[in-house]
């Protein structure tokens, strides 16, 4: 990474624990992906955006604003980002996925929370997210009432907005949704000092469409037998959607899906052809979250799918493109944004369906349901999820961790037993 010291003291970045963190991260990155066997050729652009991702994407956003756009950050895939970008304004994904600045964080929150609040509060207090530091407003939500309440401290240290999400999916519950879409949009709008217009929002939709789509082709790639490519890498490219600019995302990921698809022709498998497939299902797993797919892989599986917020939740639906007025388009997002099964819903039978669908969809040999600690939502839906896999004869293990690397042999231990039963 290039010299970005002045531009981070800029951002009032801790400097030395900055160093720190990024000298960590990238040995944690090297041994996790760059050991690797048989990686594509174009995932040398995701390597790339990982060592920049400080750095220069930083440096394109602070460039941003200084013409004028506004970068909006957020947490949740339940954001219409396709709103922000019909404003002109950036959307990107904050730092939540380590166990950093968990002292700082632990002054103004409960020891015992979810680690992914206790992340992006951690970063936040112990300023070493430059993306949280770049960002003129972060947009919020109410999935569960740990990130509810904690966005009420959160927004003592930066401009935040908080939507509403509802708990049902009744008409009522879509009116609400409806009603949150427009007062975001308004906000935006606000911000940014944009009126949001119906040919800008059509090309943000087509936009961000375009990206999921590219998405879509990469987890049916992964869906053939020998699988082409490693759950790590897949889980890399979601986590850096987030991230990167969308329009040359999309390019690169479709470049990296030409490659795949040679690679299908010719029977080229990242591993052999009869290894354990499992399905990933559960908690989003933000950058650097890697701990739980590296045991996975280490120990003789490989990873083709993820029932998650970074995967299937958050690619598996368009929004309609047939909307002409503001009106028409508004009402296509709440509809594809309210597809949405996260676990935050009662009842969530979609999500269930979903998750059976996917093992049988990808030839799944088991499912490994990941909860972090403390997310209650999750951790209770589990018992539905782990009787409706057992009801339709599909082996599943429950792992409960954080961001710690403390359990790591014990972890490894449990999947490793799991996955040889399933041979």
């Amino acid at each position: 990474m290039s010299d970005y010291r002045q531009m981070w003291e800029s951002l009032e970045l801790d400097l030395p624990a900055h160093d720190h963190l990024l000298n960590v991260l990238g040995k944690f990155y090297g041994d996790i992906y760059l050991s690797q066997q048989k990686r594509l050729k174009g995932m040398e652009y995701l390597d790339f955006v990982i060592s920049e991702i400080h750095g220069l994407r930083i440096k394109e956003l602070l460039d941003a604003q200084k013409s004028g756009q506004k970068v909006f950050g957020t947490f949740c895939v339940f954001v219409p980002e396709e709103l922000i970008w019909a404003a002109n304004g950036i959307c990107v994904g904050l730092c939540a996925g380590a166990e950093i600045g968990k002292g700082e964080a632990e002054k103004v929150l409960p020891r015992s929370i979810c680690p992914l609040i206790k992340s992006f509060m951690g970063f936040k207090l112990a300023r070493l997210c430059p993306f949280t530091e770049a960002c003129d407003l972060v947009i919020g939500e109410t999935t569960c009432d740990g990130k509810k309440k904690a966005f009420e401290i959160f927004a003592e240290f930066k401009p935040t907005y908080v939507m509403e999400i509802p708990q049902m999916k009744r008409k009522d519950d879509y009116e609400l949704w409806k009603n949150e879409v427009w007062r975001l949009k308004e906000k935006i709008e606000e911000v940014t000092g944009k009126k949001i217009t119906s040919e800008s929002l059509k090309d943000a939709i087509k936009m961000i469409n375009n990206r999921r789509r590219a998405l879509q082709r990469l987890n049916i790639l992964r869906q053939q037998t020998p699988v082409p490519i490693s759950g790590r890498d897949a889980l890399l490219i979601n986590q850096i959607s987030f991230y990167d600019d969308p329009k040359r995302f999309t390019e690169k990921i479709n470049q990296l899906c030409d490659e795949l698809e040679e690679k299908v022709k010719r029977k080229e498998g990242v591993v052999p052809q009869n290894t354990v497939r499992i399905l990933l299902s559960g908690c989003p797993m933000a950058v650097p979250n890697w701990k739980l797919p590296y045991v996975v892989e280490s120990s003789g599986a490989v990873i083709v799918d993820e029932e998650s917020c970074i995967g299937e939740r958050n690619t598996r639906d368009l929004i309609e493109e047939t909307g002409e007025t503001i009106e028409e388009m508004i009402d296509n997002i709440v509809s594809r944004y309210m597809k949405i099964d996260c676990a935050c819903f009662t009842p969530n039978k979609e999500r269930v369906e979903h998750i059976i669908e996917l093992a049988e969809k990808y030839q799944v040999d088991g499912v490994i349901h990941y909860t972090l600690q403390f997310c209650d939502p999750y951790l209770v839906e589990s018992y539905k999820v782990e009787k409706a896999l057992e009801e339709a004869g599909i082996p599943v293990l429950r792992i409960e961790t954080d961001y710690s690397m403390e359990d790591v042999e014990q972890l490894k231990t449990r999947i490793e037993a799991f996955i040889e039963m399933l041979k």
